[in-house]
Formats: structure tokens, C-alpha cells, sequence
């Protein structure tokens, strides 16, 4: 059976391991940066969930290759920037996903 990681700061790392998770904390943007390559190449680990502003921070030849990893599944943890509404990081999301910018009206 395959491990769920989760790679994030201090304030969310407690919740996580109340969770059952298995949690790295990085102090900051440099500490994930070295967590995050090694956990790529751990056979018993399915699924890594890192925090968005780690992730956005990967330099692009590590993204491309995330990105066509079968093995881990490499998932962002929503940043908790307020003054990003649900909608607009919804959009986000699409456009990235996608290709397309998609305006999400009520």
C-alpha cells in the first residue's frame, strides 16, 4: 500500500498529523525545495500534497517532470490568501488545467 506525504509549514502540519498523515514541515520556500526531489523517487509513496506557494516555487525542469510522473501524484494545498476568493481560484485552476481562461458566472 502506497503512503500519503504531506509537505507544508508549521501551522498546517499539526492538523495533518492529527489526520494519520505522514507530514514534512518546511521552515520556508528553501527547505521544500530540498524535501520535495528526494520524495519523488520513494517507491512507497502514492500521493505527495505539498502547499501551493512551495510548489509555485519548483523550478520548471522539476515541474515538467512532476508533471509527467505516473507515480507519485503530486497534488497543491490550497495557499490561504484571503484575498483570493473560491471563484477566482477556481479559474485559476481551469486555466492551468486546460489551457483556457473560463469565467465563472452565477
Amino acid at each position: 500500500m502506497y503512503k500519503f506525504v504531506i509537505v507544508t509549514d508549521s501551522d498546517r502540519a499539526s492538523g495533518f498529523r492529527l489526520a494519520g498523515a505522514e507530514v514534512f514541515e518546511a521552515k520556508d520556500i528553501e527547505e521544500a525545495k530540498a524535501i520535495i526531489p528526494p520524495l519523488l523517487h520513494k517507491d512507497d509513496i502514492g500521493i505527495v500534497a505539498v502547499n501551493e506557494e512551495y510548489m509555485l516555487s519548483l523550478d520548471e525542469k522539476l515541474m515538467d517532470r512532476i508533471e509527467k510522473m505516473h507515480r507519485p501524484l503530486i497534488i497543491p494545498i490550497p495557499a490561504k490568501k484571503k484575498e483570493l476568493d473560491r471563484r477566482t481560484y477556481i479559474e485559476r485552476l481551469l486555466r492551468k488545467a486546460i489551457g483556457y481562461n473560463i469565467v465563472l458566472k452565477r
